[in-house]
């Protein structure tokens, strides 16, 4: 079990670390440093991943990691390329007008009120996303005038629900449990949103 915990931690920390954002201009604090530091710490967290596969996982177990992972890009990268081609051209980036205007999104989703969150948070809900899709939309959403507690609501709602997730739900937990939940994500995505918008303003 320690192998397998791990394993998935040093998998997480190259996603984190890779990935690292530069800091602020004005902040030297910890962050700054860990940007400073971050593809040393990547390549460690590679070395340690490359011993644990050489050391804890037989030949046949690799291949059928290789494979898998073969697989899934081939499934996700089509998705994850439409997906942020689309949001660009839907909603272009910070400072550049695309097809949906600003203000739109400024009056449904702007500010952190109550219907604001609760209109990210069912929109989420109802949109299928690709995982790694989440990132530009709301790249292009923020630029266009989202909030950040909308835009948080939407990051909660999105995952967890779904309108086919919903569908196949519902078939196996019957509609009764399926609507609780459904209700419960949005409710408490809306709630986290509000409260996560009244802090960062």
């Amino acid at each position: 079990m320690w192998q397998t915990a791990a394993y998935f931690a040093v998998m997480v920390g190259v996603l984190v670390f890779a990935n690292w954002g530069r800091p602020a201009a004005d902040d030297p604090g910890i962050w700054a440093i860990l940007y400073a530091v971050k593809w040393w710490i990547t390549a460690l967290l590679l070395a340690a991943l490359g011993f644990m596969l050489a050391r804890w996982f037989r030949p046949a177990e690799l291949k059928e990691w290789t494979s898998a992972t073969w697989t899934f890009a081939w499934q996700i990268l089509p998705l994850l390329f439409a997906g942020v081609l689309a949001a660009g051209f839907l909603l272009g980036r910070p400072g550049h007008m695309a097809l949906i205007p600003e203000h739109w999104v400024a009056r449904l989703v702007g500010g952190n009120s109550l219907w604001a969150n609760l209109f990210a948070s069912v929109s989420g809900a109802l949109m299928y996303f690709a995982t790694l899709t989440e990132v530009p939309i709301l790249q292009g959403l923020l630029g266009a005038g989202m909030g950040k507690g909308p835009a948080l609501a939407l990051l909660l709602a999105g995952p967890s629900l779904s309108l086919p997730n919903m569908l196949v739900v519902g078939g196996i937990m019957g509609w009764r449990k399926t609507a609780v939940y459904v209700c419960l994500v949005v409710v408490l995505a809306t709630a986290t949103g509000m409260l996560y918008g009244t802090i960062t303003s």
